[in-house]
């Protein structure tokens, strides 16, 4: 066994399972009201009480998870449980339309126009349901993921502030989402309706990697499936691109296809190496493909999630193909993150960094921020490391020579 992945193993695993996870179970859960905090600042102080419908979904799924892959806690599953009844009684508008936010006590704020709403919700009820065999929950679970395929021309339905027909454009994002969705919830529904949808995700997200653009990939093209040369047809989010490749390693191996795996991995490489700060490191929040000023002011912030996902990338890359291309640039992700963004003094990690690389922000959560990116990649990372010492020892010796 090699030195260096057995101390990184023993890493990820202490982080995850003595650090982060006991923040969120120590600070996030109302016991007065149910469901979940996510404001919480650098201690873990509650700093706002509104709810968030997707981190609530996440934070319930979180911990599903958890209990369904790792080890049958009650602590684990009475948190997901914890969740899991708030957002069933205040979560949805009764036709299980979810809302973005509602008051601590569960009164609406603001109306379901965003479909991550929906998709973490069929994500934390679809777990949930596995854990318990509560046929109320997988009701849920399939319920909402039928609203979110008959959102997928028109995500935001009538929230949509878009002049119908001027410039009528496809996003990446919900295709990205729908390639690991339909793997959370596998068990719950007919095999046919999964292999149809998920080959459906799977096409739909590979229009948005171009060839002709050498392999990078942009966040919206024209119904048509071309390039559209205005702002949002050159918008790119590189850690939404990078993120979306282990979706498609995962697919590929569940699908037995290496080439899927391959092109993920390709693309995956082609992204890190186009996203990375040169000068500062990390990876770029927003681009332009022409590299003309982005509409979003904090393009160049550094943030918590990109490069969380990007150690997951890169591991399962090397772990499934070989390419010490992705060990060089887990690596490198690796000693940029661990450095920036794990917070030495109190548990769990900062999400938002400027283009150095200082703290921006000391928050643990806030409304985009909550129990999910961290632990799911500290998870992620850590199994993909015990699976190369168990399953693929001969990639093990890199580690020593990429890491001295």
């Amino acid at each position: 066994m090699s030195n260096k992945l057995q101390e990184l193993i023993g890493q990820y695993h202490t982080e995850l399972y003595d650090s982060v996870l006991p923040f969120w179970l120590n600070n996030s859960i109302d016991k007065e009201y149910g469901g979940y905090f996510t404001c919480l600042d650098r201690e873990g102080k509650v700093f706002d009480t509104d709810k968030f419908m997707w981190l609530q979904g996440r934070e319930v799924w979180m911990f599903s998870m958890l209990y369904n892959n790792v080890e049958k806690r009650q602590e684990w599953l009475d948190a997901a449980i914890h969740g899991a009844e708030f957002m069933k009684k205040y979560g949805h508008d009764g036709n299980l339309d979810w809302y973005f936010s509602v008051t601590r006590e569960g009164q609406p704020i603001v109306d379901p126009y965003n479909i991550f709403s929906y998709t973490f919700a069929t994500m934390a009820f679809g777990q949930l349901a596995i854990a318990t065999g509560s046929k109320e929950y997988a009701d849920i679970a399939k319920k909402t993921f039928e609203k979110v395929l008959a959102r997928v021309d028109n995500p935001k339905a009538k929230w949509n502030k878009m002049h119908p027909g001027t410039r009528p454009m496809k996003n990446f994002a919900l295709p990205m989402i729908l390639c690991n969705l339909a793997l959370e919830i596998e068990p719950l529904i007919d095999p046919e309706f999964l292999a149809q949808a998920i080959e459906n995700s799977i096409n739909t997200t590979m229009e948005f990697i171009r060839p002709e653009l050498g392999g990078l990939v942009v966040e919206n093209i024209g119904l048509d499936g071309k390039l559209v040369d205005c702002m949002d047809g050159r918008h790119m989010n590189p850690g939404h691109s990078i993120e979306s490749m282990w979706f498609l390693m995962d697919l590929g191996r569940r699908l037995n296809r290496p080439e899927l795996i391959e092109q993920a991995k390709n693309t995956a490489l082609t992204m890190a190496e186009y996203g990375w700060d040169k000068k500062f490191g990390g990876i770029f929040y927003f681009m332009d493909l022409k590299g003309a000023p982005t509409q979003e002011l904090e393009w160049d912030q550094k943030l918590w999630w990109v490069h969380i996902e990007t150690l997951i990338t890169m591991i399962k890359g090397y772990a499934f193909t070989g390419d010490k291309r992705c060990l060089e640039w887990f690596k490198r992700v690796h000693d940029y993150a661990w450095e920036h963004f794990r917070d030495n003094e109190y548990p769990e990690w900062f999400g938002y960094l400027d283009r150095r690389g200082e703290v921006l922000l000391p928050l643990k959560g806030g409304k985009w921020k909550g129990c999910f990116h961290v632990p799911r990649g500290l998870y992620q990372v850590h199994k993909v490391l015990e699976f190369i010492a168990n399953e693929r020892p001969e990639l093990a010796p890199a580690f020593d020579e990429i890491f001295n």
